[in-house]
């Protein structure tokens, strides 16, 4: 039933807010409001302003506000990011902000990045009164309490989920109405070395885990391993498909967890429909703020907490660049330092980076030095496990000579007598000595 207070403008009226110099934040991944993108660019077609920044973490769909020809009317600055906009930040018409993800809503709540207007998708209220922010809270709800207007466009497909998702329509100035589908995102199969990986991950996945990953092929193929396992629990920044068989047939029930037991927590989401549709009023899942899912003093407080996370390369200390090829910006921090140093902190907790030893073209990942320009995202120091589809070795407490040792254990083969060579250039005789 549509609540007596809802009164819906258009998308063309509702941007009118928007003036030169303004911080724009969009809401993330599947909810991005396209009705409203579309508006905001039109004007900009016009010339109508100026030097307008936009903010979001990674969003699906199109993002044509990172277009060349928008330089000096839009600057696009992410906190994430993502294929849509990779081409105009590494060309320098769009840039990236470098935070943790638990960070992102402080830079908002601390006035150290304005947010003039807030735009994001809710569902239809109920009759409370109340809208959900559906698959998108992360860093939107801080913007939300931050922004001067608040425009948002009421989608029958935002699912109505619980947790800090759930605000008063008093927080939000202006309604639209659209009810566009969300933006569903599509995972290749794991190959056999994804598969590969993922059991090498499985394996060290213990009941009453709480489970933390990514997205895409690795992540599916250690959760399809997982089937035989009991207990599980879910704390993480995103989940997706994979999740779902296993929440069906009871391994994911979160009983063992100490925060949140029997709940699946999740800052923001991305999937295909039946992900979207499994949380649409589903008391099982709670979408919090990031302050809260990417604290790693709140992830140490479950147990076993396992935090698998990816990488583009690794050198033999164990620095990992997860957002970067050389100096090419390809990704974000996202939330990986976040779980990897709370996971380490929780109690029977691995911590686990996960990466293919070579890359399409057969390149080693596994390097003696990371490329000039890279950067170091989980430093040497953090990093725990680390697992190729050649096994899994544990670096924490290992030396650098014996990190270098257990790293070029899980290379490739055709590349592990090079890399042989690079420890013992770097350590000096005493590397083989001690073999």
């Amino acid at each position: 039933m549509m609540h007596k207070n809802l009164k819906f403008i258009s998308a063309e009226q509702a941007v009118k807010v928007v003036k030169t110099g303004d911080h724009i934040h969009l809401s993330s991944v599947a909810s991005a409001p396209k009705i409203l993108i579309e508006a905001l660019v039109a004007r900009g077609e016009k010339r109508e302003f100026e030097d307008v920044r936009i903010h979001h973490l990674h969003t699906e769909g199109e993002a044509p506000y990172a277009d060349p020809k928008f330089e000096g009317i839009f600057f696009h600055q992410a906190f994430f990011v993502g294929a849509n906009v990779r081409k105009s930040v590494q060309a320098g018409y769009s840039d990236y902000i470098p935070v943790f993800l638990s960070e992102t809503q402080k830079l908002y709540r601390s006035g150290i990045l304005p947010c003039d207007i807030a735009m994001v998708q809710v569902s239809y209220p109920d009759r409370h009164g109340y809208v959900s922010l559906g698959t998108s809270v992360d860093a939107t709800l801080a913007a939300i309490e931050c922004a001067r207007y608040v425009i948002a466009v009421v989608n029958k497909n935002v699912p109505r989920a619980f947790g800090d998702a759930m605000i008063p329509m008093s927080m939000i100035d202006m309604f639209v109405e659209d009810n566009t589908p969300l933006e569903p995102a599509h995972f290749a199969e794991p190959d056999a070395i994804e598969r590969a990986i993922g059991k090498n991950c499985a394996s060290l996945i213990e009941d009453g885990a709480t489970l933390q990953m990514g997205i895409g092929a690795i992540p599916n193929a250690v959760l399809a391993q997982l089937g035989g396992h009991k207990n599980l629990g879910i704390h993480t920044e995103m989940f997706a498909d994979g999740v779902l068989p296993l929440v069906e047939s009871g391994v994911i029930n979160g009983a063992e967890k100490v925060l949140d037991r029997g709940k699946m927590v999740a800052t923001f989401l991305m999937g295909s429909q039946k992900v979207y549709d499994f949380i649409d009023d589903n008391p099982m899942v709670l979408m919090q703020d990031v302050a809260y899912t990417n604290d790693p003093c709140i992830i140490a407080k479950n147990p076993k907490v396992t935090a698998i996370n990816s990488a583009l390369q690794v050198d033999l200390t164990g620095q990992v660049c997860a957002d970067s090829i050389g100096t090419k910006h390809y990704s974000g921090v996202g939330g990986q330092v976040d779980f990897i140093y709370g996971a380490s902190m929780s109690k029977g907790g691995k911590a686990i980076i996960a990466m293919p030893s070579v890359t399409n073209k057969g390149v080693s990942k596994i390097a003696p030095v990371l490329n000039l320009g890279a950067g170091v995202v989980t430093t040497r120091n953090h990093i725990h496990w680390f697992v190729t589809e050649y096994g899994a070795v544990n670096l924490y407490g290992k030396s650098l000579q014996e990190r270098a040792r257990l790293i070029i254990s899980v290379a490739h083969p055709d590349h592990r007598e090079i890399l042989d060579k690079a420890a013992f250039e770097r350590f000096g005789p005493h590397y083989h000595f001690r073999k």
